[in-house]
């Protein structure tokens, strides 16, 4: 139970089971879901969003493997995006293959592993992963829906320019960026946030995890894996085997090494994120498919992630 990867990636399992009973014991009925989907989305996620950002030192923070990571996740994103075919499914699909659980396994892995050091990369990752990548992909998400309700005649064929801009504003004007780029403009301020109120954010942001991984589980039990299956265990693949290899040699060719090396590779590696379920969610796109590659991801990872680290040291 000392091993890293055990000792990080066990808890996470044991939440997803925990959910995955009560669901199957009917203490959280499925017309419940959805509510408590909204919770964490509109609540949970907005506090633990905005406190980052907005206590978030940018000054001082190393950004050049964290944007070699982003390239090199916005490379994969958009190369499984067109592999696909272009559609807001496929954006979400493509989504969970580069999207890190960095918060509840990643911490406590670096820490075990790396130490103060390779937290103090981490943070740098995790300050700005939902920023980028949910920004992102909420952008392609929201112009891809625009394009297939204009398609099926659902609504009024617009000049691209006046759809790439409702697109862009409907992913500002959304629960998960528009908190990050609140909190990041706050924290330009260098006011800080009081206790009375960073306490409660405090409160609610530490509760996302959990309750976000316990829903993974409830929704599992509703889900038939056995059909997803098959393209469950091709999402956990690329995620936790092809991503850290594309970030490992493309930052090993391009000169990046040691500890920041490491951490980013292991970022990498680490399975599908908790947002990615809540996003599929929202736009009711793959939610079956992407529920049951959390939870398969998770369980790949405490294989493909002991072999990285092996690896890497």
């Amino acid at each position: 139970m000392n091993h890293p990867v055990l000792s990080a990636l066990l808890p996470v399992v044991l939440l997803i089971a925990i959910g995955f009973v009560a669901g199957r014991l009917k203490l959280i009925r499925g017309e419940a879901v959805r509510d408590l989907s909204n919770l964490v989305f509109l609540v949970l996620v907005q506090a633990l969003l905005f406190r980052t950002m907005a206590t978030a030192h940018l000054d001082r923070l190393d950004l050049t493997s964290v944007a070699l990571y982003y390239v090199v996740a916005g490379a994969l994103f958009f190369a499984l995006l067109f592999m696909q075919g272009l559609s807001s499914r496929s954006a979400v699909v493509a989504l969970a293959a580069i999207f890190s659980n960095t918060l509840m396994i990643g911490v406590p892995l670096v820490q075990l592993a790396y130490g103060q050091a390779g937290l103090v990369h981490l943070f740098t990752l995790i300050s700005m992963h939902a920023l980028v990548l949910l920004t992102l992909a909420t952008v392609v998400i929201e112009l891809l829906v625009a394009r297939e309700q204009q398609n099926s005649g659902q609504a009024e064929r617009r000049h691209m320019a006046a759809t790439v801009g409702r697109a862009v504003k409907n992913a500002v004007l959304h629960p998960v960026p528009l908190p990050i780029i609140v909190g990041f403009l706050y924290s330009l301020t260098g006011w800080g946030l009081h206790p009375v109120v960073e306490r409660p954010l405090k409160l609610l942001g530490d509760a996302f995890g959990p309750v976000a991984l316990l829903l993974v589980g409830v929704t599992l039990a509703q889900t038939a894996i056995g059909p997803h299956l098959k393209g469950a265990l091709r999402i956990a693949a690329v995620k936790t085997v092809v991503h850290p290899i594309l970030m490992g040699v493309i930052g090993w060719a391009l000169g990046l090494s040691g500890l920041a090396l490491s951490v980013m590779v292991v970022a990498a590696a680490l399975p599908v994120g908790a947002n990615v379920f809540l996003f599929s969610q929202r736009y009711h796109k793959a939610e079956d498919l992407v529920t049951a590659s959390v939870a398969v991801s998770t369980v790949m990872a405490v294989g493909t992630v002991t072999v990285v680290m092996a690896l890497l040291r």
